[in-house]
């Protein structure tokens, strides 16, 4: 019998001996594991080699390979609240711990009483208030100490797991094989930017400056001899529907050839990707597994999925069934 040493030298120098060609079979491995074989995962796979062959017709170069992805939804698990949602109201009843006269206002009291009805009712102009409450008066450095704390902490209310072990695999995986491809992958998600920087690099590969999301107004000063930049209580930004395209075209400076999302929140982000010359890929992440995950869409509160879903046909683009395209949801 070879030993597993002289048996490794040997096939190396046999790869070497056939060339390329040999060393990139081998090589070859199933990039999207947690997918199952069928539509979807052909359709991914197919798209990527055509603008990757070079001499082909479809090839994109790698300086234009852009891909953006939503996050709630379509990365991680955003039902049955948003988890920046959750994040506000934990740190509101922490903030009326801290202040308790705090709680005499109607959005403060609505949380502390845990009135959803009061809550609901003070429409988005108080939810909007409370967000700027909740996420101003600090610094950037502080607030994201705050998120890194709070997500180390927090746990989901049904799967009693962190948030950020409920990022989709066979989505990780995605971002991975793109990448591995000359793609630059980007987060463009309605949730607020500094909310979301903070772990994406760990989560998914992505670090801070290829994230765009929504925004508040900052303002940089001189702590002594400390210089911050500080958290103002007004909106700048809001990166959902048609500010997703907008935020792209400022932000990234190139329409994406690839483009996912999971609601009508992205339509125009996948419009603005897919209405174009040249090969073009828009996925949507269809919630179908109330077993596994969730399964929602036209009349969700959260993620709805309306227009889009209607729209996906008529545009080509790829609706991903969550229950049947995905072997795993999460990583175990």
């Amino acid at each position: 019998m070879i030993g597993h040493t002289r048996r490794g030298f040997i096939v190396a120098l046999a790869l070497l001996a056939l060339g390329p060609a040999a060393s990139g079979a081998w090589a070859q491995a199933d990039p999207l594991p947690s997918w199952n074989d069928g539509n979807a995962k052909s359709a991914i796979l197919a798209f990527v080699g055509r603008v990757t062959q070079q001499g082909g017709s479809d090839f994109v170069p790698v300086e234009e390979r852009i891909a953006t992805f939503d996050n709630d939804g379509t990365l991680w698990t955003e039902q049955p609240m948003y988890v920046q949602a959750a994040f506000i109201l934990d740190r509101a009843k922490q903030m009326v711990k801290e202040h308790p006269e705090l709680a005499q206002q109607p959005v403060f009291k609505a949380i502390v009483d845990g009135d959803t009805a009061a809550l609901a009712s003070l429409g988005e102009q108080g939810l909007a208030d409370l967000m700027i409450a909740t996420h101003s008066g600090m610094d950037t450095e502080t607030f994201d100490k705050a998120v890194s704390d709070w997500l180390a902490t927090a746990r989901h209310p049904r799967f009693q797991r962190p948030y950020t072990d409920l990022v989709y695999q066979p989505m990780v995986e995605l971002l991975a094989y793109l990448r591995a491809n000359g793609f630059k992958t980007f987060i463009v998600s309605g949730g607020g930017i500094e909310f979301v920087r903070p772990w994406t690099e760990k989560a998914y590969g992505i670090p801070p400056e290829q994230v765009i999301g929504s925004s508040g107004k900052t303002r940089y000063r001189l702590d002594g001899d400390t210089p911050v930049i500080e958290k103002l209580p007004e909106v700048d930004f809001v990166d959902d529907g048609p500010g997703k395209p907008v935020g792209i075209n400022r932000f990234i400076g190139r329409r994406p050839v690839f483009a996912a999302g999971n609601s009508d929140g992205d339509l125009q982000m996948l419009q603005w990707t897919t209405l174009n010359t040249g090969p073009r890929f828009a996925l949507i992440v269809h919630h179908t597994d109330a077993e596994r995950e969730y399964a929602y869409d036209r009349q969700s509160l959260v993620g709805k999925l309306d227009k889009a879903l209607d729209e996906a046909p008529r545009r080509g683009w790829l609706v991903v069934d969550m229950k049947n395209d995905w072997r795993t949801i999460y990583k175990p």
